[in-house]
């Protein structure tokens, strides 16, 4: 969590972190395997197949998704980055939602809803209903 450890202010505290699932990045990985496979009668689909895997192997790792003692920071993005930050207080709601995949895979979306914002949908995020039960069980402290 380099960007949210990086963004904290004086006495701000990470109180739960989540990440992106594999599950979600599944697509990537299987065209990434898809490619490898047909890279055997054509050489160049190998560097494809590389960059698909690059790509969900990037997308994992820049990722970044927590809730601290006083805001929730979301931070997507390698090279062009994209940042949520709501103050608790401002927090309305965190609702979850989840395909049949994801209830099986245990993966899905977080929106939050913030005072006077748009709300603010986290693709991919794996374990979403344990994030949400973890900011309510704090928030309602």
């Amino acid at each position: 969590m380099s960007y949210i450890n990086e963004t904290l202010i004086s006495g701000e505290e990470v109180v739960y972190g989540g990440k992106i699932s594999v599950w979600f990045l599944l697509p990537k990985i299987l065209l990434g395997v898809l490619f490898l496979v047909f890279a055997i009668a054509y050489v160049w689909l190998i560097a494809i197949a590389v960059l698909f895997f690059a790509l969900a192997y990037i997308q994992y790792i820049s990722t970044e998704l927590a809730f601290t003692n006083k805001r929730v920071i979301a931070k997507f993005g390698f090279i062009k980055r994209v940042t949520v930050e709501l103050n608790i207080n401002k927090i309305e709601s965190i609702q979850v939602e989840q395909s049949i995949l994801g209830r099986i895979f245990n993966y899905g979306s977080i929106v939050i809803a913030g005072a006077g914002n748009p709300q603010a949908p986290i693709a991919g995020i794996s374990k979403p209903m344990i994030f949400r039960n973890k900011f309510m069980e704090y928030t309602s402290k």
